[in-house]
């Protein structure tokens, strides 16, 4: 498996996509990629159909597949200003990668038979395949798309984000293979030799006790241990200082403990969600998810020390599993981060490069970022999400490389190494 990544800031879309392939060329000694990952600013967006039909001219056998960014990531260096191209070019043997486009028109219901969903990625659940997905945030459900994914393969990574970029419907681009889409969601199942993990970093810190949900309502907080929320909540403003009171009144949001099963309580894994709404009268809170009576959910802030602390933690932990080093990776980072969050570019590529090393890195800036937490997939905001790309042998899984054969526009479309 061997990976590289590149970013040109040139002003015409044709010329920095010229001048991303001759670096993805140098650093691939030649090798021809069988995966290419697209990322433009909205600077190049009329030139999107010409880099699709470049692309396939300098490199037939590679799928593309890619998205407009506010922002893009290319050869671990960020650009959120002006025009920006990034590339990142995969060669997967041994890897099977089918490519899907769907529109929410035909997105099948979340609870309905995975048949369907099956139908439309093109992989069975046998072969454990991990599933990129690149969805426009004006026209496709991005919280069905991925709750009928989980249903249909079960224990398996996604990850991905929402294009950006656009201040309307239609001004995104999706881009799979040689077609362009204004619309819907693209998607990559893989499949074979190819290990991808997860590091979903969601930038903030506990405060306060972890409590248990002791009534609810849907997304309507009633009660925690047996108090009134909004109570809670005050007792607990009054016992924080001065920096914490100010965050308390902008960044707060309450996480969620998601499993069930749970012996040890970790803070770092929990669920982050919005606070939306409170009642004076009752001292309930509205949040932005589904709580279940007696789970543990606790409050969080969120700031940029805390985004960076929480980072690093996550990185430090992916590093102290022991996994081998990654030979390519995608960074899914939200557009509330970067220079407006940090103050400075690179912020999360350079974080990523001085904990695990030096590693072809591309990726966008998106309008909210798609990966697990719990076991469980979701749509997250201010959250850097990475995918980590690595060989996982066949015979360790008991499974060889998939096979499948080129679909048309709208079906999947394989390419098997």
């Amino acid at each position: 498996m061997k990976w590289a990544s590149t970013l040109s800031r040139r002003p015409e879309g044709t010329d920095a996509f010229a001048e991303s392939m001759e670096a993805l060329d140098r650093q691939l000694g030649g090798q021809a990629p069988d995966l290419l990952f697209v990322f433009v600013s909205p600077d190049h967006t009329a030139s999107c159909q010409q880099l699709a039909a470049l692309a396939k001219r300098r490199f037939p056998l590679a799928l593309l597949v890619g998205c407009t960014g506010g922002g893009v990531i290319g050869g671990a260096h960020e650009a959120e200003e002006g025009p920006a191209l990034s590339l990142t070019a995969a060669a997967l043997p041994g890897v099977s990668v089918a490519g899907f486009h769907l529109e929410t028109t035909s997105l099948p219901l979340p609870e309905a038979d995975p048949a369907p969903w099956r139908a439309i990625v093109g992989a069975q659940p046998e072969t454990q395949p991990r599933i990129l997905l690149l969805a426009d945030p004006f026209t496709m459900d991005a919280a069905a798309l991925v709750g009928g994914l989980d249903r249909a393969y079960p224990g398996t990574s996604k990850f991905g984000g929402l294009a950006s970029g656009a201040r309307r419907p239609g001004e995104n681009r999706l881009f799979l293979g040689s077609d362009v889409h204004r619309s819907g969601a693209v998607g990559v199942a893989f499949s074979g030799d190819v290990a991808v993990d997860t590091v979903i970093a969601q930038g903030c810190r506990p405060i306060g006790k972890p409590m248990f949900v002791t009534r609810c309502r849907g997304g309507l907080l009633q009660r925690l241990d047996d108090g009134k929320p909004l109570q809670i909540l005050a007792d607990l403003f009054t016992s924080l200082t001065g920096r914490d009171r100010e965050l308390m009144e902008s960044s707060l949001f309450l996480g969620l403990d998601l499993r069930e099963e749970r012996i040890e309580y970790d803070p770092g894994e929990l669920l982050v969600r919005n606070l939306i709404g409170a009642d004076r009268e009752t001292g309930a809170l509205a949040v932005a998810a589904e709580l279940r009576p007696m789970q543990v959910v606790q409050f969080v802030l969120r700031d940029a020390r805390t985004a960076e602390d929480d980072l690093r933690r996550m990185l430090e932990r992916c590093r102290r599993a022991g996994a081998s080093r990654p030979a390519g990776a995608l960074l899914f980072s939200c557009v509330g981060r970067g220079m407006g969050l940090f103050g400075h570019p690179d912020h999360d590529t350079g974080l990523f490069e001085e904990s695990l090393g030096p590693t072809p890195l591309g990726g966008l800036f998106c309008n909210g970022e798609i990966g697990p937490i719990g076991g469980t997939t979701f749509l997250h905001g201010y959250t850097s999400a990475f995918a980590l790309f690595r060989e996982e042998r066949g015979e360790q899984r008991g499974e060889g490389a998939g096979s499948g054969a080129t679909g048309a526009s709208g079906g999947p479309v394989d390419r098997v190494v």
